[in-house]
């Protein structure tokens, strides 16, 4: 990979964050009615700003705290709380997109969990509320044991990452299954391509591309932080704007 800085990979991709957020919100508002909290299809509107909120940009940046160099040093008990309260968040977010799904299938009698995209997007869902238990229970309870901190870590190192391509897979798909639905009966068809679908098949890229950049800063060895029994764990890190240290 790139020898990229730090800082501006982080404002970067905070910028594309918000454009994704922005896209979304967009989308629902100009083409879909905007929002309400009705059971109408304005309430379903919810649904997909809130899941790429939370399940992609909000869970994005709590992967990524324990890269920052500031948290490099000192105590990680801070970290451990902002990554726990942004996926927190993350997860509240996600539920609320659920609930006006659900109450929009049901206030207009259209089943329930049939669809690919459903199947994947409450699995991620569940998944990461066992994630958020299963590493709350084992970092942030002090009386957890040091052996199964140790043994847990790199399970949810793991399921950290997939989660992450699991929510981008879920918010695409949605889109694209909500681009079927709507662009026909009066509309133009989606097959010829009309603004709509430019905006929205866009947006779908622009989270794609967040969710690769998120696994790249997780998967880069010079952006980790080093084992506390690490002899980099002493060192002073790097500057944010330059190479963020090695291991």
């Amino acid at each position: 990979m790139l020898d990229l800085p730090f800082l501006p990979f982080c404002a970067f991709l905070g910028g594309l964050g918000f454009v994704c957020v922005a896209f979304v919100t967009a989308w629902c508002q100009h083409w879909r009615g905007g929002f309400a909290l009705d059971g109408s299809a304005q309430m379903f509107n919810w649904h997909p700003v809130l899941m790429v909120t939370g399940m992609v940009v909000l869970y994005g940046a709590a992967a990524l705290v324990y890269r920052l160099p500031p948290a490099w040093r000192g105590p990680k008990f801070p970290w451990k709380v902002l990554h726990g309260a942004l996926a927190l968040a993350a997860f509240v977010l996600a539920v609320l997109g659920l609930v006006a799904v659900f109450r929009f299938h049901n206030d207009h009698g259209t089943p329930n969990m049939y669809s690919l995209h459903s199947w994947l997007g409450l699995a991620t869902v569940l998944l990461f509320s066992c994630q958020w238990v299963a590493g709350f229970s084992a970092f942030l309870l002090p009386w957890a044991p040091t052996w199964l901190r140790a043994l847990y870590k790199p399970v949810h190192v793991f399921f950290g990452s997939t989660i992450v391509m699991l929510s981008v897979a879920s918010c695409v798909s949605g889109i694209n299954e909500k681009l079927f639905f709507s662009l026909k009966n009066g509309t133009t068809e989606y097959k010829l391509l009309p603004a709509e679908a430019v905006f929205a098949n866009t947006l779908g890229l622009l989270i794609l591309l967040f969710g690769v950049l998120v696994l790249g800063a997780l998967a880069r060895p010079s952006w980790k932080r080093p084992d506390a029994d690490s002899p980099d764990s002493c060192q002073v890190p790097a500057p944010l704007w330059g190479h963020a240290g090695s291991r």
